[in-house]
């Protein structure tokens, strides 16, 4: 299978309906014009096809291990690392002054979709220096920042984040890992991380670890948790890379998928660090490396899905098999035509969602106002959960597809469910996506979610006269998700809210995605007109049950003991 970055979706999808025009009109993304943006998608999808996409099977085959201390890396990886350094693709939305572009979040969104639909193991690794390098630029000292920024969006150095530790998953507050002042500015981190993505490599000058870390004096729970820049070789007088710090990588974990992508267990013991931000600030500051990355991992499963659906289509197309005539392939049949159309349909609401989240930001970051700040933050765990269930999802199906020859890890068809399921974990769970959605998100009481619903309800009903079923459907979809979103509001007991929050947040991205879709077929674009028709009568349909699901509250699961499951 040849792959195919999907610039004609991403530029139709970012002119026609996410809204990018807004972006380039303002005066910080000035330079973001259309010869740019296309400048900056053609290039990069030339990177993901000849360079990335051809790594995909090798980094699963051949995985990264630890030699002797040291992480030897996937073949190939370190001369597609190179390409994707020296392209300038780390340092798309980067501040100019330390040598990044300056373009919007929507860019690199849209690069960071081909790369992950090209070879998303490696994609990782860019993704974590991308996020790095934001949390520097909000929260580090004028120091650490011209010493580490350059270097980052080099790519001559790149950047991890040490959250989790073996008693503290999800539960951050529950670390142990601890700083000592050292009296001189620095500080002694101790204490061992685990899930490092990309700990080490064999082909960076040198690795970043951004490490949460308690000082003596700091409370229990996450307000007493600082965040510390820790260098696996400690920078000297020209900032360079010199002595080694006092970390290593323990071990590489075994995993199911992501196998080019080396997961490190760290030690720190008693390792050189610099504080970033404030003391017992950690938090506020990895949140902001963290929701970067929430957006980033969305995009993930998006790009996952779309490599697992050009390789579906590529074979059914070229399968022969039954009379359904034609050209005698199995795309013929009424029911594979059915999963590709699903697969198809769904992994053009993802990426709508994606690019509207990332305009949503680059708006935040341009204008700075509140709407655009709470509409970002609204859509971040609704891209973060749809994009990596829908990137499950469509491999799944994509194994379907290629019948029992998908369970045949030599078509690499497999590989697209190994590697995609972890982004459904990793960055928040997704249930805790759907928790934050309606706790922290609907705090405002429902403003934000009222006010997307709104501007998209205008839209909808632009569209009446043209295509009057199509638009009375997503119409009705919208005032189903209205009344849903009031009674969640309603709700004081938290519980019921989180009874019923992971089908809330899928009916909103299926609402989100019939809007998408009804404005794909004003276009007058034949084929995406017969898209929306599929979406819209076939998948549209499906927010009533998960309203009704919402709707429930949580009387009935919790009255489920937990006796009851050993039963």
């Amino acid at each position: 299978m040849s792959y195919r970055a999907p610039v004609q979706d991403i530029r139709f999808l970012m002119d026609n309906i996410a809204g990018f025009g807004a972006v380039a009109g303002t005066e910080l993304f000035a330079d973001a014009t259309g010869d740019t943006v296309d400048a900056i998608l053609t290039e990069a999808a030339k990177m993901c096809e000849n360079v990335l996409a051809p790594l995909q099977r090798p980094g699963d085959l051949h995985p990264a291990v630890l030699e002797n201390g040291v992480v030897r890396t996937s073949p190939g990886y370190a001369e597609g690392y190179k390409a994707i350094a020296e392209g300038g693709w780390i340092g798309i939305s980067a501040d100019p002054d330390f040598g990044g572009m300056g373009l919007p979040m929507t860019l690199t969104t849209a690069v960071n979709d081909m790369m992950s639909s090209a070879c998303l193991s490696l994609q990782l690794n860019p993704l974590m220096s991308q996020g790095q390098i934001e949390a520097l630029e909000h929260h580090a000292s004028d120091e650490i920042k011209a010493l580490y920024l350059p270097k980052l969006i080099s790519g001559e150095w790149c950047g991890t984040m040490n959250l989790t530790e073996p008693q503290a998953g999800s539960d951050v507050g529950a670390l142990r890992s601890k700083a000592e002042p050292n009296g001189d500015g620095t500080y002694a981190i101790s204490g061992q991380k685990i899930y490092i993505s990309w700990g080490d490599n064999d082909f960076t000058e040198n690795v970043c670890h951004l490490v949460l870390a308690r000082l003596p004096d700091g409370v229990a729970g996450t307000k007493g948790i600082s965040l510390f820049m820790v260098p696996k070789l400690i920078p000297d007088a020209d900032g360079n890379p010199g002595k080694r710090n006092d970390l290593k990588v323990v071990s590489l974990e075994h995993k199911m998928g992501l196998h080019g992508s080396p997961t490190a267990v760290m030690e720190y013991s008693g390792a050189t660090g610099w504080l970033i931000g404030a003391e017992h600030g950690g938090i506020a500051a990895m949140f902001t490396m963290m929701n970067n990355a929430r957006l980033g991992v969305g995009v993930q499963g998006l790009g996952a899905a779309e490599g697992a659906l050009q390789h579906a289509i590529a074979y059914a197309q070229d399968r022969k098999q039954g009379k359904a005539g034609g050209t005698g392939s199995i795309i013929e049949h009424a029911d594979v035509r059915r999963m590709l159309a699903t697969m198809k349909a769904d992994v053009f609401a993802a990426r709508a969602i994606a690019l509207m989240n990332a305009v949503a930001i680059d708006m935040t970051t341009a204008t700075n106002e509140p709407k655009w700040k709470a509409r970002a933050a609204f859509l971040t765990p609704i891209c973060k959960a749809f994009g990596t269930d829908t990137g499950i999802d469509v491999a799944n199906m994509g194994i379907q597809v290629h019948g029992g020859m998908g369970f045949i890890e030599e078509t690499g068809a497999a590989q697209y469910a190994r590697d995609v399921r972890v982004t459904a974990i990793y960055e928040g769970t997704n249930g805790i996506q759907a928790m934050d959605l309606v706790a922290r998100k609907l705090m405002d009481g429902g403003e934000a979610a009222f006010a997307l619903l709104e501007e998209i309800q205008e839209t909808t009903d632009a569209t009446k006269k043209k295509f009057p079923n199509l638009a009375e459907s997503v119409w009705q979809a919208i005032e189903n998700l209205r009344e849903t979103t009031e009674w969640l509001v309603s709700q004081d007991d938290l519980t019921d809210r989180f009874a019923g929050a992971v089908p809330y947040l899928r009916a909103f991205a299926r609402v989100l995605g019939g809007h998408a879709h009804l404005q794909a077929a004003v276009s007058g674009d034949a084929a995406r007109e017969r898209l929306a028709r599929f979406y819209i009568n076939r998948l549209l349909p499906e927010h009533a049950s998960l309203l009704a699901h919402t709707r429930e509250g949580s009387a009935d699961l919790m009255a489920i003991t937990p006796d009851d499951f050993a039963a």
